[in-house]
């Protein structure tokens, strides 16, 4: 299971001028210094600063000025001081775009996007198969001989980017840090010689395992980045088992689970679309508070 904990990552701001904008952080560079996307992104230039605000649109005392951007059209931000003391404060859970809501978040939000296992924070979107777990799930799973463990992937905007390039070997990933530590390896490697089967929960777990197989032969305690895009006809080398969402149209990760209906194949495409057309028939949830399925 993947137990990054979401950050309260979406910031109100407002320009000098008074007009209201966002930023949304993505990944943090070094102290104060944050990849963020920004709203209304191109009225938001290079060597502006903004003032961040509260949920009441209240000044905190903190700016933040535009020092870069880049191709992708993320902006690189600096704040005038640390703000991970009061981000829970001041920060409101980064729901996806589609989950609207009327005024700001729910007061429920920052825990119901939140798995029960989070523990690291650094993700900027829920590792969403997780979500469907409850405290007597895990025990029931434990009494059943199902052995619990976790790893670190920090999610970012990356993994939900459409995929816009005509051939699927042009789509570039952004990579995302993940952790796996050691008595995570410990239980991996026995579960190998043992021959009981390893269950992702999600697929950022999945890349994590598979990013690490690929290089290794056996599960040793790692940390580092990763931008593994995995797509028909791939095979798989660590990961018997999926639990999963069902994804958004021209996704990586809708790609990710044709591969992994049938490793080596193309035909799991057909497979999963099936499923998502009787999915759609029987008004299944989709994204992130919707159902998930276990694909083995």
């Amino acid at each position: 299971m993947n137990d990054s904990r979401v950050i309260p990552a979406r910031l109100r701001a407002r320009k000098l001028t008074g007009a209201r904008g966002e930023l949304l952080l993505l990944e943090e560079n070094t102290e104060n210094d944050w990849w963020a996307l920004l709203r209304p992104g191109k009225r938001l230039k290079i060597g502006m600063e903004v003032e961040i605000c509260d949920h009441r649109h209240k000044s905190t005392g903190i700016t933040a000025i535009i020092t870069e951007k880049n191709l992708e059209g993320h902006a690189r931000v600096q704040f005038s001081q640390n703000i991970h003391p009061i981000l829970e404060q001041i920060g409101e859970p980064p729901l996806p775009p589609y989950i609207r809501r009327p005024s700001g978040s729910r007061p429920a939000d920052p825990a119901r996007y939140q798995t029960i296992f989070a523990q690291s924070s650094g993700s900027v979107a829920a590792p969403t198969a997780g979500l469907h777990f409850t405290p007597a799930l895990l025990n029931k799973l434990r009494r059943r001989g199902v052995i619990l463990c976790t790893l670190t992937l920090h999610v970012g905007l990356g993994t939900f980017s459409p995929v816009k390039a005509s051939r699927i070997q042009d789509h570039r990933m952004h990579e995302e840090r993940y952790t796996l530590p050691a008595p995570t390896a410990v239980i991996l490697n026995k579960a190998r010689r043992d021959h009981r089967r390893i269950i992702a929960v999600g697929t950022t777990s999945l890349r994590v395992l598979e990013s690490l197989a690929r290089s290794h032969a056996t599960f040793e305690p790692a940390t580092g980045r990763t931008k593994i895009f995995i797509y028909p006809p791939s095979e798989f080398h660590a990961v018997d088992a999926l639990i999963t969402n069902f994804h958004l149209p021209q996704s990586t990760l809708l790609m990710l689970i044709s591969a992994f209906a049938a490793p080596g194949q193309l035909h799991g495409r057909g497979t999963i679309l099936t499923t998502y057309a009787a999915a759609i028939r029987k008004k299944y949830r989709f994204f992130s508070y919707g159902d998930a399925m276990f694909i083995q």
